[in-house]
């Protein structure tokens, strides 16, 4: 199979049999042998109604079908687990992206080598502060705190290589942040496309302004798993050290003062410094003990390094 087209929804009952009909005809044109999931998450309108009449009208339409409302992460790593084709691409349900796309994204993937491509609604039709200026904001933090160097994150367009999706697991609403996770796994090979962008034809967004928090949220969250999933004790043994050594620095000094320069002035319970030194001792041993549990931890894993052996090379033997 060639491709494998996973579009998660919810409540887009309007915009299904249209979707369905020009994804068909692209793939049909250019000869592609396909599979069609759509990943109902919940939806409350007819749009499962809809897609069990897809499938049986056409027999590369497949559905999974979530009782409640799971998000876009957990619909995509359904889509994910199931996907059989070389190339997974992955968009949205409501028209605004272009499956006209999807022949380009394909070949940049199967003929090209990347293992990720993103698209990039450089014009949109989106509202400019509900939507435009917010997401420049994102993709700008995004950019800066990955080392990433995409400009739309949250495109749902976007194509990947069959082994980065069987790779990667996606859960919260990491969805936003997918890019990373790949780069996280060892994937380098990514880069995007300038995708036509359409404005919505039916209904309206799901998304209101709590996306922004969370979405700030995992940023701080895709920004630790990325530099300190491996290694915790980089980050909580050097900020454990710092805050002990503050607060051992604040103890010797009481002391000093207290035996050698004013031994008949004020208790050490009653001065400011005194618990300042002992919470910043306190903090810092927590957070040495956090990093230390935490590498233990990561030791006792299975390990996951991801590697492949060349055919054709002959790996050095052990000498005794």
């Amino acid at each position: 199979m060639n491709i494998s087209i996973i579009i998660p929804l919810l409540n887009e009952e309007e915009s299904l049999q249209e979707l369905h009909d020009w994804i068909v005809e692209v793939m049909q044109s250019n000869h592609f042998l396909y599979e069609i999931l759509f990943i109902d998450d919940g939806s409350s309108d007819r749009s499962w109604e809809i897609i069990s009449q897809l499938g049986k009208l056409n027999p590369n339409v497949k559905g999974i079908r979530f009782l409640k409302n799971f998000g876009k992460s957990q619909a995509l790593h359904a889509g994910f687990k199931e996907a059989k084709g070389d190339v997974i691409i992955t968009m949205d349900a409501d028209l605004q992206d272009n499956p006209e796309e999807i022949p380009e994204l394909y070949k940049l993937i199967h003929e090209d080598g990347f293992d990720l491509i993103s698209g990039w609604k450089k014009k949109r039709y989106d509202s400019i502060l509900a939507k435009n200026l917010p997401s420049k904001l994102f993709n700008w933090a995004a950019r800066k705190t990955s080392g990433v160097k995409l400009h739309d994150f949250n495109c749902g367009l976007k194509a990947y290589k069959k082994e980065v999706v069987k790779t990667i697991e996606v859960s919260g609403e990491m969805h936003r942040y997918i890019p990373v996770l790949v780069k996280s796994a060892g994937f380098s090979k990514i880069d995007e496309k300038v995708v036509r962008h359409q404005a919505r034809k039916y209904g309206k967004t799901k998304f209101g302004m709590e996306r922004f928090i969370n979405g700030f949220l995992d940023l701080i969250t895709i920004w630790f798993v990325s530099k300190f999933a491996r290694r915790p004790m980089h980050l909580f043994g050097a900020l454990g050290v710092m805050m002990f050594t503050i607060g051992f620095g604040f103890a010797i000094y009481l002391g000093i003062d207290k035996l050698f320069i004013n031994p008949f002035g004020s208790l050490l319970t009653d001065r400011p410094q005194f618990f300042f030194a002992l919470i910043a001792m306190v903090i810092g041993s927590q957070l040495f003990l956090a990093g230390f549990l935490g590498e233990i931890m990561v030791r006792s894993r299975k390990n996951e390094t991801r590697y492949t052996i060349s055919e054709g090379i002959n790996l050095p033997q052990n000498k005794l």
